[in-house]
């Protein structure tokens, strides 16, 4: 069975989002993903395709309505609207008819046009036209922004996360048994892994709620998991930050994200950064910025600064008389490395004057302003 399509997930809001909350997301992914700003990233263009049809529904509110209803029918199992039953339990036949009169037919041959592009989105959710047990299905990968601080993302380096996953019960192994419990055929299902549900004049395939498409049930469910097979739980995780990563560096972790079903593979664990300012350096490209206030004497004198190197190495610049701020001073090579190219770190000055004078230091400032001929 295809695996269900969570355009929540896709946006990477929760279900009870706002509708603003939801438009602001999306205008945020949509110009991140936009293919005129990802010429060379096909992966930009599927991903932008994927948020502009999740928005397509859940930013639309009778759409959004419709998709809410459908995800309590039973894209993530349980009973459907109005307290209906599903059809397929012990007993149920070929062609058996719905609460509307219509035939229990597979989904792919069911006439979905009046629903507009609604019609792939049941097929989405409900898996097609599934007749047997639901095939193994890799987990669902997880969407996550991680904030690193402005060093860790120029330079590289490891940072810890945690996340909340589900992951395999330990007790009963996935298969929802309690210890030394039978396993019997599905009375739902009969051994299907799927049941076929009547709304509204047609039918469609979801999962058993029963089995959750196992096909089999445990005489005693797992008390840990309650027969889900699967429990929540924190999950540390160790992050490589690549040298030279800036916001919008995407991370993936193959293999770290959520449980597959049925024996698939999980999925991965995808990381978006965000690189948190720092006081002393900026960024350039792979050009490092360092601020370095002067006093007006240093300005207007001359001196000679240190300055520390993003790696903490000591670099010593002569700073000329008569220094403007904002002048730049370039230290080849000791920027940032991205891709084996690195960049230069720019010592850029910032002349600092004092607040308050004395009386004293105001008198031979003005005798200097007037022998330099400066008007003040």
């Amino acid at each position: 069975m295809a695996q269900s399509k969570d355009y929540y997930a896709v946006l990477g809001v929760s279900s009870t989002a706002t509708a603003d909350d939801i438009k602001k997301q999306y205008r945020r992914l949509a110009k991140k993903y936009h293919p005129d700003a990802n010429q060379n990233d096909p992966k930009a263009a599927e991903r932008f395709k994927e948020v502009s049809e999740a928005y397509q529904v859940v930013g639309d509110v009778e759409k959004r309505k419709q998709y809410d209803d459908m995800r309590r029918m039973g894209a993530f199992g349980g009973f459907g609207a109005q307290g209906q039953r599903p059809h397929g339990g012990p007993g149920a036949r070929p062609g058996a008819r719905g609460p509307g009169g219509a035939g229990a037919e597979p989904f792919q041959d069911f006439d979905v046009g009046g629903l507009g592009g609604l019609g792939d989105l049941f097929s989405s959710m409900f898996g097609g036209g599934a007749r047997g047990r639901r095939a193994a299905e890799q987990g669902q990968s997880i969407e996550t922004t991680l904030e690193v601080p402005f060093r860790t993302a120029a330079g590289g380096g490891k940072v810890n996360i945690e996340l909340e996953v589900n992951e395999e019960c330990a007790t009963c192994k996935g298969s929802g048994a309690a210890p030394g419990a039978t396993i019997k055929t599905c009375p739902e299902c009969n051994g299907r892994g799927v049941v076929s549900f009547g709304q509204g004049g047609f039918a469609v395939n979801r999962p058993c709620p029963m089995c959750t498409g196992r096909g089999t049930v445990p005489s005693e469910p797992c008390p840990t998991c309650a027969g889900a097979g699967e429990v929540r739980a924190r999950k540390k995780v160790v992050i490589t930050i690549p040298p030279g990563s800036d916001t919008g560096t995407r991370i993936r972790l193959k293999g770290q994200g959520g449980r597959g079903t049925n024996g698939g593979p999980p999925g991965d664990l995808v990381i978006t950064l965000e690189v948190e300012p720092d006081k002393f350096y900026s960024r350039e490209g792979n050009d490092l910025l360092a601020a370095v206030p002067l006093n007006i004497a240093q300005a207007t004198l001359g001196t000679k600064i240190t300055v520390r190197t993003l790696d903490g190495r000591k670099v010593s610049l002569r700073i000329p008389a008569g220094t403007p701020s904002g002048k730049r001073f370039r230290v080849r090579g000791q920027g940032i490395e991205k891709d084996g190219e690195r960049g230069d770190l720019i010592v850029v000055t910032s002349i600092v004057v004092p607040e308050k004078l004395t009386e004293e230091q105001e008198k031979h400032m003005r005798e200097f302003a007037e022998a330099a001929g400066l008007k003040y």
